[in-house]
């Protein structure tokens, strides 16, 4: 699939893409949810960054600390921001969109280091999100070393608040 000049490769039978084949790849992770009811991929993107985890701001801020002197550009965290709706080649906040259906919203982030794609998948009541990394160079493979094992747990906590915010609010 190439929507912005980049091609991606289906993950099995998931609604999600990956940067590469499987075996090409330095990260990979899939962490997925059932949620109370369905919602769309931009809807669990709002949901998943409208309200930051406590402690995920102060991680930002020191990964952009660490990261400037080898020239990566700061990422400052997630905005809060609620989109209602977005394109190809759009920005939500550090990542760009790739590839967006009712089933499947596809964002990069990409450096001299490493690309990053991530996918929100959704199927019926089903949320997924799935990570995949190409690291170019030894910043990248260093970088990776404490992020891999961090991401997991983070993104773990964030699908577990989607769905108590699903539980908390009416549908609509």
């Amino acid at each position: 699939m190439t929507e912005t000049g980049s091609t991606f490769v289906p993950l099995g039978e998931a609604n999600a893409l990956l940067l590469a084949p499987m075996e090409a790849l330095d990260y990979f992770d899939t962490r997925a949810i059932l949620l109370p009811r369905s919602v769309t991929p931009l809807e669990a993107w709002n949901l998943t960054t409208e309200r930051p985890l406590p402690l995920l701001p102060l991680a930002f801020r020191i990964r952009d600390a660490i990261c400037a002197p080898s020239g990566v550009a700061p990422i400052g965290g997630f905005s809060g921001t609620r989109s209602s709706e977005v394109a190809v080649g759009d920005q939500l906040d550090f990542f760009l969109v790739e590839h967006v259906s009712d089933t499947c919203l596809c964002l990069t982030a990409r450096d001299r280091h490493l690309d990053v794609l991530t996918c929100l998948s959704c199927t019926g009541r089903n949320l997924a999100i799935t990570s995949s990394v190409r690291t170019h160079n030894a910043f990248g493979r260093l970088y990776m070393l404490p992020v891999g094992p961090a991401h997991k747990l983070i993104v773990s906590r964030l699908l577990n608040r989607v769905a108590d915010a699903l539980e908390d609010a009416p549908a609509g």
